[in-house]
């Protein structure tokens, strides 16, 4: 049990918690700012092709897949924090380096560069918090962690927007910089993360494994345990059919309205609104069970408003693009809380980060691929179509999660949890 949190106290009397969830905040605001100016920087301002947009996503896609389920064991091994604030500060230092980039020769390797500090980041942070937060509050702090992530697709491109209509992209590129070092600053003021569950004996026992050992036991929990394995595997066809349009955003509003830059902001604002609507619900229901329906309605609601978005025409004005985005926000808060909980659920707190790192490396391997042909897609066929395609096939695979939702996600605990929940030495015999 979490020391800093008394059993029965609301989460939201974790002073540890709280700091950390302050970090985060400020880190995934500043991040919203940050995607929408490059977005429009590219697209805009320098009139990059489908094909150059669709490049963004991949070289922030590749330092996930050479360093993703290696960060994982680094943060179940290494401190959580120290990694979380070298992580905050070199990107705060990386993301002032990107407002000097003068063409996508350069900017590209500089978000690579970024993209692979962030892989250590992310799973260090999920690791944290497993650790720091009883396991009949994860619920309640991995939705508090969406709330954030989607309030800020709210607030950062609204803002944006209007930074954007009186301003450069270049200014929401520094505000990220400056936020990312508040982060970091917070992160300062935490000053012991230590659980009753991370005892300092189990520390060092956990330190004396090999790291290869380590990676391998993560591999071999996922692979041992069929929900985790059929959860990662239905999560990686959804992000298959996502990323080909994920980026395209943009080629397809500038069919829509090419006279209006802050078209993608009101989607992406509307989109968090509609997320942190359902998070809320979500959270106020308190139910971790119920995987398959909740991720079939999620990719659904996704599916259905991606194949609307592809169907609008040029004239077709503000008012469908924001109820698209609220349905597909829906659709995303439902998902990306499941799928987080799910995770955090079904793992011990001691693979936590190895979980999540292979969770990173897997997506990301997807997102080398699928943007490079979603682009290209674009380029021959034209988004409109391609939106619909995508959009259908979204919305089947949401259909097949609501159909065989008991057979992919059985009830009751996983027998694979319990006979890998072992010391990793096991496997070293």
């Amino acid at each position: 049990m979490n020391a800093a949190t008394p059993a029965g106290s609301s989460l939201l009397h974790n002073k540890i918690y709280i700091r950390v969830y302050s970090a985060f905040a400020a880190a995934a605001f500043g991040d919203w700012f940050d995607t929408l100016a490059i977005q429009v920087l590219v697209g805009y301002r320098w009139h990059a092709s489908s094909l150059m947009l669709a490049l963004i996503p991949v070289s922030m896609a590749l330092p996930g897949i050479l360093l993703g389920s290696v960060a994982g064991v680094a943060a179940d091994r290494l401190n959580k924090l120290t990694i979380m604030r070298i992580c905050d500060l070199l990107t705060s230092i990386l993301t002032a380096l990107v407002l000097f980039a003068p063409s996508m020769g350069w900017l590209l390797p500089l978000l690579t560069l970024r993209a692979a500090i962030s892989t250590l980041n992310v799973p260090s942070q999920q690791s944290l918090t497993r650790r720091i937060v009883r396991e009949d509050q994860l619920l309640q702090a991995t939705s508090l962690n969406g709330l954030v992530n989607q309030g800020s697709k709210i607030a950062g491109p609204l803002l944006g927007g209007f930074a954007l209509s009186v301003l450069t992209p270049q200014w929401c590129i520094l505000l990220n910089a400056i936020l990312r070092a508040c982060s970091y600053l917070l992160l300062l003021t935490v000053k012991n993360a230590q659980t009753g569950e991370e005892s300092d004996n189990s520390a060092a026992k956990e330190k004396s494994i090999p790291l290869r050992t380590m990676w391998r036991e993560g591999w071999s929990f996922i692979f041992r345990s069929r929900l985790l394995l059929n959860t990662i595997l239905f999560g990686l066809a959804g992000a298959l059919a996502i990323q080909m349009i994920d980026f395209q955003f943009t080629s397809l509003f500038r069919v829509i309205s090419p006279d209006k830059e802050s078209l993608l902001g009101w989607l992406v604002a509307a989109s968090g609104a509609g997320a942190v609507l359902i998070i809320i619900l979500m959270n106020k229901m308190n139910r971790g069970t119920g995987y398959g329906w909740k991720l079939g309605t999620g990719y659904l609601l996704i599916g259905g408003s991606i194949g609307g978005l592809g169907l609008l025409q040029p004239g077709d004005g503000l008012i469908p693009v924001l109820l698209l985005g609220f349905v597909m926000g829906i659709g995303n808060g439902v998902i990306m809380i499941t799928f987080n909980y799910c995770l955090q659920k079904e793992t011990p707190p001691h693979m936590t980060g190895r979980v999540f790192g292979i969770q990173s490396t897997i997506l990301s391997a997807v997102m080398i691929g699928a943007p490079l042909l979603g682009g290209i897609l674009v380029q021959a066929v034209g988004p409109g179509r391609i939106f619909v395609n995508f959009g259908v096939v979204i919305a089947l695979l949401g259909v097949v999660g609501l159909l065989f939702g008991r057979v992919l996600w059985p009830a009751g605990k996983d027998d694979g949890v319990s006979q890998i929940e072992q010391p990793a030495a096991a496997l070293s015999k």
